[in-house]
């Protein structure tokens, strides 16, 4: 493995052998760290927003499970 820091990016390599499925999911995660790295919401924020969408989703979707 190869951690390369330049001015604008860090750039990592690693051998062709690794575990796609297990790299696939480290860029999942790489990639939410880049979308919050500049957030400025607090966790609670990040509760009640995720609260409003389960309970719309929830509203929306109620008929699909309870008959």
């Amino acid at each position: 493995m190869l951690i390369e820091r330049t001015r604008d990016e860090i750039i990592i390599r690693l051998p062709s052998y690794v575990d796609s499925k297990g790299l696939d999911r480290l860029v999942d995660y790489l990639r939410y760290k880049e979308a919050t790295a500049r957030s400025k919401a607090t966790q609670a924020d990040v509760d009640r927003l995720a609260k409003e969408i389960k309970k719309g989703w929830w509203k929306k979707n109620r008929q699909k499970f309870i008959k």
